[in-house]
């Protein structure tokens, strides 16, 4: 399961992240012994593409259409990869892919929506998943948002957002965002993806 729907090159300049103790940057007494019989412990090599797939099958996640309009041009794509990340500031996040032939035109976006789609717009997920389409053509339903943000029609609930940061993650891009408005429908019930396939949410 990708985290983003869509392909293609050009990614923005990676931002370098550091890990720092939350001890005043100073070692721990177990990173601080010497390793035994004098050599280094063998580090576990990474699962293979496959296996890694399998695995991440198994687990259920909510659908989002992510719109934005740069330069005058309506784009968007489906992601799968949607959280939430902090509630004050109010940060939400998506991934997208290196290949994503969407993101060049969408990381110029001085705001962004996040279109969390209903349990019925399996049809959308994957009309915006699409290569080489219009997908704001018809049958997409949609209008203008705050911002002239492009907004889909009878989903569970829109997020506007402005960008907040972006780093290069493996072969994928975090994109975060500041969410500055949000309408939610009342009786909206997420569309799920998982094994490859999209479904309802059914509530004990």
């Amino acid at each position: 399961m990708t985290a983003a729907h869509d392909s293609a090159p050009d990614a923005p300049v990676p931002m370098h992240l550091r890990l720092v103790s939350s001890e005043n940057h100073a070692p721990s007494e177990r990173s601080a012994e010497p390793p035994r019989n004098g050599t280094a412990p063998a580090q576990a090599a990474p699962v293979s593409e496959e296996e890694f797939r399998r695995a991440l099958a198994v687990h259920a996640a909510g659908v989002v259409v992510v719109t934005a309009r740069p330069e005058g041009v309506p784009v968007g794509l489906t992601a799968t990869s949607f959280s939430s990340v902090s509630l004050d500031p109010p940060l939400v996040s998506f991934y997208v892919a290196q290949s994503s032939t969407t993101w060049p035109a969408l990381r110029l976006a001085d705001h962004f929506a996040v279109n969390v789609l209903a349990g019925d717009q399996a049809d959308v997920a994957a009309r915006f998943a699409k290569k080489d389409i219009d997908r704001f053509a018809h049958p997409t339903r949609w209008s203008d948002g705050p911002r002239d943000v492009p907004l889909l029609h009878d989903v569970s609930a829109h997020l506007i957002c402005r960008p907040h940061h972006t780093v290069e993650v493996g072969d994928h891009i975090l994109v975060v965002g500041l969410v500055t408005s949000t309408s939610v429908s009342p009786a909206g019930r997420p569309l799920l993806y998982h094994k490859g396939r999209f479904g309802r949410f059914l509530p004990y």
